[in-house]
């Protein structure tokens, strides 16, 4: 349990309203999971703005059985399949909080992390923040915890991002933010947001607050592909040299290494 957990805070304490980004495609599996753990934690000023992107599986129908019954839910439908950067910006667009975290359909929370998370932003007026995960199996095998440094600066993004996109969760006030169609457009998101806030802290809690679930196939599991997006980050997007994005490069490697073990 999260014995060494800071104390709820108390309403006057508390944020006006979290916005909650839940893109959906095809997803009748597990999104009730995902969902059901949204609504269920015990931070209860959010709301929910769930993205169909035009899936064609039961997912339509699961989503309005929960916005019928929880008002704090919002839906949003693509006409046309746009992907998962799309169906995020439309949903950030839709957001009325102050703070905006983010959770995909098949990933799922603990009770406690938003209520833990947004306590130590206001506690420590950090702008960006994130949190340990645990990545979990398709058939429900524990795959290894991922652990993030207390504290995170740009050029520390650089070097990778421990940023588990799940986790994160950032004040409005940084401005306006959205996903590019990119290959590693969570990294590219993350790092821009860092930039602005001058660093990130890492949430102390006693367990990982969040599980991501790792597909098999899946296109982030091609470390060729992955390798070759990174490379032009460094070199397009953060505008580096050859030799500086041969340096960040060795430590991303590294790090996307010590995640797997």
């Amino acid at each position: 349990m999260l014995g060494n957990a800071i104390e709820s805070m108390t309403p006057s304490d508390m944020p006006a309203l979290v916005s909650v980004v839940m893109p959906v495609f095809n997803a009748q599996e597990t999104l009730r999971r995902s969902i059901d753990s949204v609504l269920q934690q015990t931070y209860t000023a959010l709301e929910l703005i769930v993205v169909d992107d035009a899936s064609g599986d039961d997912s339509s129908r699961i989503i309005d059985e929960y916005a019928d019954r929880d008002a704090r839910v919002s839906v949003h439908r693509q006409e046309a399949n746009a992907g998962v950067a799309a169906a995020r910006n439309v949903a950030i667009v839709a957001a009325r909080g102050s703070h905006i975290a983010f959770l995909d359909s098949d990933d799922w929370w603990h009770p406690r992390k938003l209520e833990l998370q947004l306590a130590q932003m206001r506690q420590t007026g950090a702008k960006v923040s994130y949190t340990a995960y645990c990545r979990v199996a398709e058939d429900g095998r524990l795959l290894s915890t991922v652990t993030p440094p207390a504290v995170v600066s740009y050029a520390d993004m650089l070097r990778g991002n421990p940023i588990g996109h799940l986790t994160g969760v950032y004040d409005r006030s940084l401005g306006d933010a959205k996903f590019g169609r990119i290959g590693h457009e969570d990294y590219v998101f993350w790092l821009d947001l860092v930039k602005r806030a001058g660093g990130a802290i890492c949430i102390r809690a006693d367990e990982p607050l969040a599980w991501y679930l790792v597909r098999a196939g899946s296109i982030s599991s091609n470390k060729l592909r992955a390798a070759s997006w990174q490379w032009h980050i460094y070199r397009r997007v953060a505008g580096l040299g050859m030799i500086e994005s041969v340096r960040y490069m060795v430590h991303y490697v590294a790090g996307a290494l010590r995640k797997r073990h």
